[in-house]
């Protein structure tokens, strides 16, 4: 499966370290050399590929990209900064053999199991990721003293940058994800639909808000008070669901203390713990085929697997995926049977950190093996392979990302769970049909994220 592995400076001695080995922060020599002529602020590779397939990275979209665009606020749809690209080709069923070297498993399972509609377009590759320059300037510090608690289940050292900008093990890379930069706060309105066999589907819409606590403007260790997001969601619809409320404080030492979350139920009218919002529960009215550690691809404590830095590798993943995130479309545009209408999606050769996580003897979760592959130049992850107790590929996720280039921030604007066994699939961040996207700067405070403020927004 790994072949023409690509293995960043510093790391070709280290791949396959078991996730309980804990490593030093970054050196000296390292941490200079971010924002130079090798690497970027986060860490990639600058220059592109031998075959020019991969471009140099040049700064990606920053927030002057708005100026190209009339009419356009924060908060609207994003209109394609890359429309006039022509697809460079298509690979399906019956040509992917070209290609595997580039795809993933699941990518390849997708079109053995829907060999006549799930294609991917393949558009040329733009590194459209950027980020403030403070996040730059706060990875090069934080970059100097991270560490990963002695259980690899925290960081310490570290705050408002990626701490991992030079992973030495699959822990490090998957921290890097999880406390990667998503703007300070927001509020958004978002559709989730679980499709069935047949393409039929009920939309339940979310309205999520957070402030991303890890990467506020001045903050410290202290201040952070182990809380990396506050996180609130409310149900609107459809009716049987309406009212219900999600509250989560998220912790950056998870040893210390596991996530805080919170459930508002409008029948009961209470607030409860809910500690089980973890792990492999089943995800808010998701009908079982997506888990709490799905969301945003891959969210919460380690603890559970053990983490292999697999290496780099170039491949196919889903990139700048502005169609899909058009106004111009409706959710029947974008939800078929069996998987999205691949019409409007958009894929590009990047190069990816690949991890491989494998359930911990004694642990459990109903995915005994998953690999990710996260893209160098953000550290979002953008696609996994998740397996059964028997070693076969059960479910493939997406990350279809963006450049909100108001902000500038990189992440998805649609994330799909596709389960290979039932022929059904979860798809949230829907927007389309939705008036606003992100509000990126709303007038949020950590008071708005207390059981107090979760007993009000469940009133309806």
């Amino acid at each position: 499966m790994m072949k023409k592995l690509i293995i960043g400076a510093g790391t070709a001695a280290l791949l396959g370290l078991a996730a309980s080995s804990i490593h030093a922060e970054a050196t000296a020599e390292q941490v200079a050399s971010l924002g130079g002529d090798t690497y970027t602020p986060y860490g990639a590779e600058r220059a592109g590929n031998s075959d020019g397939s991969i471009p140099e990275w040049t700064g990606g979209l920053s927030s002057s990209a708005v100026a190209g665009f009339s009419g356009f606020e924060t908060g609207g749809h994003h209109p394609d900064p890359y429309a006039s690209d022509d697809v460079l080709y298509t690979i399906n069923a019956q040509n992917m053999g070209q290609y595997a070297d580039q795809m993933t498993e699941g990518q390849k399972s997708l079109m053995q199991a829907y060999p006549d509609t799930f294609f991917m377009n393949v558009y040329p590759t733009r590194r459209s990721a950027a980020f403030p320059q403070r996040i730059y300037d706060a990875t090069k510090q934080t970059a100097a003293s991270a560490q990963l608690i002695p259980s690899g289940n925290g960081v310490t050292g570290s705050v408002i940058g990626i701490p991992f900008p030079f992973p030495k093990n699959g822990l490090e890379a998957i921290w890097n994800h999880v406390l990667r930069y998503r703007a300070e706060k927001a509020y958004r309105t978002i559709g989730q639909a679980a499709v069935t066999a047949g393409g039929k589907y009920t939309i339940v819409k979310f309205a999520d808000q957070y402030i991303a606590n890890y990467s506020l403007a001045g903050m410290t260790e202290d201040k952070l008070d182990n809380v990396v997001i506050y996180f609130m969601q409310k149900i609107s619809t459809p009716p049987r669901l309406a009212g219900q409320v999600l509250l989560v404080h998220e912790t950056m030492d998870q040893d210390r203390e596991p996530r805080r979350a919170w459930l508002y139920n409008p029948g009961q009218r209470r607030v409860r713990r809910a500690p089980n919002v973890a792990f492999d529960s089943p995800r808010t009215a998701s009908d079982g085929l997506s888990t709490s550690d799905q969301f945003d691809m891959y969210n919460g404590s380690p603890e559970r697997y053990n983490w292999t830095l697999v290496g780099k590798k170039e491949m196919l993943i889903p990139y700048n995926s502005y169609k899909l995130h058009s106004k111009d479309l409706t959710y029947k545009d974008v939800l078929h049977a069996g998987h999205t209408n691949q019409e409007h999606a958009r894929y590009e050769k990047h190069r990816v950190w690949v991890v491989d996580a494998v359930v911990k003897q004694g642990s459990r979760h109903i995915y005994k093996r998953r690999t990710f592959y996260i893209d160098e130049d953000s550290w979002q992850v953008m696609a996994v392979d998740c397996y059964d107790n028997r070693d076969q590929i059960w479910r493939v996720q997406e990350g279809h990302s963006i450049n909100y280039y108001d902000q500038p921030s990189f992440w998805t604007t649609l994330e799909l769970t596709l389960d290979l066994q039932s022929k059904r699939y979860l798809a949230i961040g829907l927007n389309n049909e939705e008036p606003n996207t992100y509000i990126f700067g709303a007038d949020l405070k950590q008071s708005d994220f207390s059981i107090g403020a979760l007993r009000r927004a469940g009133t309806r």
